[in-house]
């Protein structure tokens, strides 16, 4: 996997699937002698990042001898992102490999030598296949004046609250903007690949539970990530390449739904060649409306999977302590060592007051809102 969130993820997937296979998960910013514990009995299926699974590779934690299938999901982007020798180094140590499997929403140029593919056949899925019935609108915004972060500002106004993703090319850009959303008081998140793990995964929980409705990132978030509903993409800086553009537009329109990409276009910037027809121009508001809080905040628990505590063990508490109703309690994420409650909004600081000194299967947690 090219990011940790994406190995994560599939982890996840995984396990809800409820196979008597074993599956692990090995990437930078988890604990190392967690994940040793782990290979201590080797996994079915392992999934990692390809720094961490060299790491462990060398350090002697994981052998390969008797691995079967290969899979190198997101390889082009791996390759982007500079982990060539390492993807070469582990397929080295796969000495029985039956089937090598390379996977990308968008197609190789060419495949290195390296990864060992012969006569190789390829599979697309989107050959032959009904067209959905989502739409995806694409229009452009020409930003008046010479302030284009205000003129974000304007079209974040305009969209009405909507799950949105603003699209960066460089961090500073991500910092930037979020520096200016949090002088003007609108709740978002902002996600890049300088943050600590911990953080990132923070920031994404709290999108996909509603608890922000705007994420400010780089590409990190353009591919495989599970952050569904997204109704507006915009690209603050444009995408340098189709294939960026590709990943970024499909974020949004997927699964049925609608969704809406605006190129935000500075007085010097002209669209992309790679761009199809002419996008619809949009004209923004000439005054600056916030968007509204969200519906839901986060609260933060400090226990998780390893500490034996699951989903049902947080619902009881909040709904019998916290006097929650059902449709006042939102989507739950339980981590190794801790968990994460969408709660109204309107509801979470009184059910703070009422739990925070509480205990779960007998152990006292650490309970709060989550920055």
């Amino acid at each position: 996997m090219p990011t940790r969130e994406l190995a994560i993820q599939i982890e996840q997937v995984f396990k809800q699937m409820g196979t008597a296979y074993k599956v692990n998960c090995c990437y930078g910013g988890h604990a190392v002698y967690i994940e040793e514990n782990n290979l201590k009995h080797p996994p079915a299926v392992l999934v990692g990042t390809p720094g961490r699974l060299a790491h462990h590779l060398r350090r002697k934690n994981l052998v390969l001898d008797d691995t079967s299938i290969l899979i190198l999901d997101e390889f082009d982007k791996s390759l982007e992102f500079g982990f060539k020798d390492e993807m070469e180094f582990i397929i080295q140590q796969c000495d029985k490999i039956k089937k090598r499997i390379l996977t990308s929403a968008t197609a190789l140029d060419e495949i290195p030598d390296f990864v060992g593919i012969n006569d190789c056949v390829e599979l697309n899925y989107t050959a032959g296949q009904i067209e959905s019935k989502s739409t995806l609108s694409i229009k452009s915004v020409r930003v008046k004046g010479d302030d284009k972060l205000e003129a974000l500002m304007l079209l974040l106004g305009h969209t009405k609250s909507q799950a949105t993703l603003v699209f960066c090319n460089h961090r500073d850009a991500v910092n930037r903007i979020s520096e200016q959303l949090t002088f003007n008081k609108v709740e978002h998140g902002f996600y890049h690949g300088a943050m600590e793990q911990i953080d990132r995964e923070r920031t994404l929980i709290k999108f996909r539970n509603g608890s922000i409705n705007i994420l400010i990132t780089t590409d990190l978030a353009a591919r495989g990530l599970d952050i569904p509903e997204i109704e507006t993409v915009i690209h603050y800086q444009l995408p340098t390449t189709e294939d960026v553009m590709i990943h970024r537009n499909g974020r949004t329109a997927r699964m049925h739904a609608d969704g809406t990409v605006y190129f935000l276009l500075d007085v010097d910037d002209y669209l992309p060649p790679f761009v199809e027809g002419i996008p619809e121009e949009e004209e923004l508001p000439n005054k600056l409306i916030l968007p509204k809080p969200c519906e839901w905040k986060t609260l933060y628990i400090g226990a998780g999977k390893k500490d034996k505590i699951n989903k049902m063990d947080i619902v009881g508490m909040l709904m019998q302590k916290g006097q929650l109703q059902k449709d006042e309690l939102g989507k739950i994420e339980v981590l190794d060592h801790t968990a994460y409650v969408a709660i109204r909004r309107s509801r979470i600081f009184k059910t703070l007051q009422l739990v925070k000194d509480e205990k779960i299967k007998n152990k006292k947690v650490k309970i709060e809102i989550s920055n």
